[in-house]
């Protein structure tokens, strides 16, 4: 019985050492680098290129231990600074760590100092600011003050428009030739996406939706938006609009659009389409959608020139009621 009563009490205080022991231990692996398995955090979002120096910035450049050759250097319209000891250095498109690099084997080279150390910051941009385009309300350019991310400023700049698009392009000043495009969506990364950090001199231009108008005798005539790279019809306009009524006149639309030789109108038959009878005909950016009503249809369409009448009318509405 003792015996059962040691090994019990044994095994009890092996689990509680062990216990113990596996927390700290973790902790230590963790401390070290090691390779036991953490929780893993959600993936940060896109990181803005190292920014790079160039023409109109101003430079700290700091010797170790050798005040006399740390200097406040401008950058000029060449890219270039002028060392005190050493002679023109091209910095432009270099980072701060790429140049000090660079003034470290010049003082070495030129045997003024055995093992230099040297770091450079850029203390004052040419550009200080982001400009933010597009389909915002308050477009223009905004200081970079601090690290910001891009629904930091779309925020400042008034939010977008009504007629925004979903695809956002960030143009940082070191990469001018790789924009990164994010988009704007409501899916549940969307913060960690679109936390792309913003520096001096980047470009933010948001995309405009295209947007077509149905007007007429429905349920909810309006326009309504289209985005890049979807397709909408004539059908789906339609129930984008909840919908006709009771008394529209189904064979009797309208499909009004700009071509390089002015507006074109077209006959559409709505029924039919409805009806699988008629193929549904695809609509673009700037289209108007008339659906007139079967009762009095001389007052209630009368061309071209009152469809685009109708659709000003949407366009001040919706305007007045995103503000």
């Amino acid at each position: 019985m003792n015996l059962k009563i040691d090994i019990a009490a044994g095994l009890l205080i092996s689990l509680t050492v062990v216990g113990g022991l596996v927390p700290s231990l973790r902790a230590g692996d963790e401390k070290h680098g090691s390779a036991v398995a953490a929780p893993v955090a959600d993936s940060p979002g896109p990181v803005a290129p190292a920014l790079c120096i160039a023409a109109g910035d101003m430079l700290d450049v700091n010797v170790f231990d050798t005040p006399e050759l740390s200097s406040r250097l401008r950058v000029d319209s060449n890219g270039d600074i002028t060392l005190p000891v050493g002679g023109d250095l091209h910095v432009a498109g270099k980072t701060a760590k790429e140049a000090g690099t660079a003034i470290e084997e010049i003082l070495q080279s030129q045997e003024i100092l055995k093992n230099p150390l040297v770091s450079v910051f850029i203390s004052e941009y040419a550009t200080q600011g982001a400009s933010v385009l597009g389909e915002v309300k308050v477009p223009g350019v905004y200081p970079v003050l601090g690290a910001h991310g891009l629904l930091e400023f779309i925020s400042v700049a008034g939010g977008v428009t009504a007629t925004a698009g979903k695809d956002v392009s960030i143009t940082h000043r070191s990469d001018p030739n790789h924009p990164l495009l994010i988009r704007l969506d409501n899916a549940r990364d969307l913060a960690s996406r679109a936390n792309a950090q913003i520096l001096p001199g980047d470009i933010i231009i948001i995309s405009r939706s295209g947007i077509v108008y149905v007007l007429g005798d429905l349920l909810r005539p309006g326009g309504f938006l289209i985005e890049n790279n979807n397709r909408l019809t004539v059908a789906q306009a339609v129930a984008l609009a909840m919908g006709t009524n009771r008394t529209a006149s189904l064979d009797h639309c309208r499909l009004i659009r700009r071509t390089t030789q002015g507006r074109t109108e077209t006959r559409v038959r709505l029924k039919r389409i409805l009806s699988g009878k008629d193929p549904d005909v695809e609509v673009e950016d700037g289209d108007i959608l008339f659906v007139p009503s079967s009762f009095g249809k001389a007052m209630a369409y009368r061309g071209i020139d009152a469809a685009v009448t109708m659709t000003q009318s949407v366009v001040a509405f919706s305007a007045a009621s995103s503000l």
